[in-house]
């Protein structure tokens, strides 16, 4: 069994742990459990994984990208490997759609705020530079000392026990905290927003196959359950079109789009804020929760991390690496026939590219399953992506991982797993246990509290 999945409790998985290459699922019931092992087979029987059928139209299939090299190829080409979300987008600008007629029509509030915004690659880029990289791009750095505040008052609820469910505790909480004073959104409307972003994760979480599918009934549920959150957006727009503050929504409503020469309208804006919390909370909490479960796999790193920060960034990048939080999307089509690995891959095909499987390829990082703090190119995997897709919050992401480390290390002495943890991953793509128990002791002496920085210890 890998390393990385080496706590897993295999006996609750309903899926049997692959052994051979007939084995390998890595959509059905329970195969979060046995990732890491799949991955194992795949690089070294398969790395191009047919899917036969399971491409987008009949008679197409699908394919599983697995090495590092591969993915990468794909997606630092947006125009040959064709981006599906821009196609959609696209099929509805063409159909002369407005916004508010393409919301209506599919229910998919981010995508139709698209259709004026960035039908091409070119508006893509200009939307990230003009509109997101000023607050969770290039611009996150200035949050650092909110996210500091925000991780001291989390750890101010439970800092006097000596034990702590820190999934639902610290590592959901704070991101959700730290978007919510980002767009400028009240503290008191977490619980709401959660509820909104929960179901806005729903086909990644509860839809089935390599497409993430939902049934008609699950579909209907989740837009249910979205009923409210497109007027909530509105009526935050309209009060800070009216008094602007210090945020992300005020600014978003003030800024002119030098891409369309325009400002932007109501849903573009509530498009911007969905695609923020779709993309912004899930990720930063499995990557939380995951170098949680390596400080307690890995025994004297706490302690090295506390005394030399310098340490720091290369652990989160490291433990993004080792347990990426989103294994795999569907997101490309090959717009001509190519050959991946001496296999053909025909044009029109369906590529999977699996972001966790090309984070612990050997051939690209060498002992893939060892948590090397001295690692060359520690940011040169690909639990963001990368290329002129890559993660717009990434930049906030790594910030908000390195601030909250930087306070626990501050105010806690040392952890280790509770008691009660039985290692069971969520259902979907996205690599998260369920629950996380951590038995933790208090510092004595906390090292520059509230700063999240820490000194270097002679």
């Amino acid at each position: 069994m890998s390393p990385t999945a080496k706590h897993v409790n295999h006996e609750l998985s309903p899926m049997r742990c692959p052994v051979t290459l007939d084995d390998v699922d890595l959509f059905g019931e329970g195969a979060q459990e046995h990732w890491y092992e799949a991955y194992e087979i795949l690089h070294r029987e398969e790395p191009v994984y047919r899917i036969e059928g399971g491409g987008l139209t009949p008679g197409t299939d699908a394919y599983v990208i697995t090495k590092h090299a591969d993915l990468l190829r794909i997606v630092r080409d947006p125009e040959r490997y064709i981006s599906l979300t821009q196609t959609r987008i696209t099929a509805i600008a063409d159909q002369d759609m407005s916004p508010e007629e393409a919301y209506e029509t599919h229910h998919n509030l981010m995508q139709a705020s698209m259709v004026s915004l960035r039908p091409t690659q070119e508006l893509y880029i200009r939307h990230r530079k003009e509109l997101t990289d000023p607050w969770v791009g290039t611009g996150a750095l200035r949050h650092r000392e909110m996210i500091e505040r925000h991780a001291n008052e989390l750890l101010d609820k439970w800092i006097d026990s000596d034990e702590v469910e820190f999934i639902s505790q610290f590592a959901r909480p704070l991101p959700q905290h730290v978007f919510a004073s980002i767009l400028g959104f009240p503290h008191e409307d977490i619980p709401q927003l959660a509820e909104w972003g929960d179901a806005a994760v729903t086909p990644f979480v509860h839809g089935t196959g390599l497409r993430h599918e939902m049934t008609p009934e699950q579909a209907e549920e989740m837009i249910a359950r979205l009923d409210g959150f497109q007027d909530y957006i509105y009526d935050h727009v309209t009060a800070k079109r009216r008094d602007p503050q210090d945020d992300m929504v005020s600014f978003l409503c003030d800024v002119h789009y030098e891409a369309l020469d325009r400002k932007l309208t109501d849903l573009e804006i509530a498009g911007i804020v969905h695609a923020m919390i779709l993309g912004g909370l899930e990720t930063t909490q499995y990557a939380l929760e995951e170098q949680a479960q390596l400080l307690c796999e890995n025994p004297g790193m706490f302690d090295l991390l506390r005394n030399d920060r310098s340490k720091l960034r290369a652990f989160t990048e490291e433990g993004m690496r080792m347990r990426a939080p989103t294994h795999g999307l569907s997101t490309r089509m090959t717009s001509q026939d190519e050959v991946f690995q001496g296999v053909t891959v025909p044009k029109g095909s369906l590529l999977h590219l699996r972001f966790g499987a090309a984070n612990v390829d050997e051939e690209e990082f060498e002992c893939p399953h060892e948590l090397d703090l001295d690692r060359d190119a520690v940011t040169r995997h690909v639990a963001f992506s990368a290329g002129p897709r890559v993660c717009p919050g990434a930049n906030l992401s790594r910030i908000e991982q390195q601030v909250g480390w930087g306070v626990l290390l501050d105010r806690l002495e040392s952890i280790e797993y509770g008691d009660d943890n039985t290692w069971l991953h969520q259902p979907g793509i996205m690599l998260g246990t369920l629950k996380l128990n951590l038995r933790f002791e208090k510092a004595a002496d906390p090292l520059d509290l509230g700063t999240g920085r820490g000194k270097k210890r002679s």
